[in-house]
């Protein structure tokens, strides 16, 4: 299928695409990578009648990181951050995630911005955005603001940003000590969207009992789910497959995904389990070596 009728536009500055959405509001859509946008205009399931291109604004794409903060710009390649070392070294849970992004030739065009703006919550991007509380900046002629993942996404496929607003950069903590990282996903192919995916992170104080861990799951609800009732009853013990295996147990009463035609929601809440308990084993295993 081909799409409907859209007037391209391609601005070369923010201040020029921020203009031509406010010109345009609800009419327009953003482009940066196109690899949700473009597949869903081909198939009907989106009709705009004016497309933004940001794809050049250069300004918008860098990875900067300090001693607290990994920050990247809104249309960085998913490439540029997979093969980043800096990253590998000071948000290790993304530099894994980003990998089970679709395939190579996805991360080649695909954006950071884009991916956590399409708000799938199956997707790899919006659950690592949770799980390592991380928050991004939007922009619009009026001025910007930061917004957590909380305060982002709103339901499948739908944010609470508004019409004329950019998402100009993202921002994940850097680690800290005694802390392991892990995601995993169930897909039925390669390269598929995930049917469940699971990230955690689990911080150890100096005896190696758990001082902070936190849970996220993907394709159980509408945005990605925090499963603090989880994490809460590790905290202060000393890691184990037990704890955290008699821990992720209540999974199955916590989650209410819905069913389709790849799987049951009671499928769906045993992959949520095992996923759970895996990355949650991962994480604890994976700090105690650092």
């Amino acid at each position: 299928m081909k799409p409907a009728a859209f007037d391209y536009l391609k601005p070369k500055t923010l201040d020029e695409a921020l203009s031509l959405l406010d010109e345009y509001g609800y009419d327009a859509k953003v482009l940066s990578g196109g690899q949700s946008l473009i597949p869903m205009m081909n198939m009907r399931l989106a009709r705009p009648p004016y497309l933004v291109d940001i794809s050049g604004l250069k300004e918008m794409s860098y990875i900067e990181i300090d001693e607290e903060e990994v920050k990247i710009g809104g249309i960085t390649r998913h490439y540029m951050v997979e093969h980043s070392e800096e990253i590998k070294k000071a948000c290790p849970m993304l530099a894994e995630g980003i990998k089970l992004i679709g395939h190579s030739q996805i991360r080649s065009r695909g954006t950071i911005g884009g991916s956590i703006v399409h708000a799938d919550p199956t997707a790899e991007l919006p659950v690592m955005l949770t799980a390592l509380d991380g928050k991004v900046t939007v922009v619009s002629s009026e001025g910007e603001r930061e917004m957590t993942p909380e305060e982002l996404f709103l339901t499948y496929m739908t944010t609470t940003m508004e019409p004329n607003e950019i998402l100009t950069s993202v921002h994940f903590p850097v680690i800290p000590p005694r802390t392991g990282h892990a995601i995993e996903e169930f897909t039925l192919r390669s390269g598929d969207f995930a049917l469940i995916l699971a990230a955690a992170t689990v911080t150890l104080d100096e005896e190696g009992k758990i001082e902070q861990a936190t849970l996220c799951v993907g394709g159980v609800d509408g945005v990605p789910v925090k499963l603090e009732d989880v994490t809460d009853e590790l905290i202060g013990q000393y890691p184990s497959e037990e704890l955290i295996a008699e821990s992720c147990a209540q999974i199955a009463d916590l989650v209410d995904p819905e069913k389709d035609i790849h799987a049951s929601a009671e499928y769906r809440k045993d992959l949520c389990v095992a996923l759970s308990r895996r990355v949650l084993s991962k994480a604890a295993e994976r700090a105690k070596q650092g």
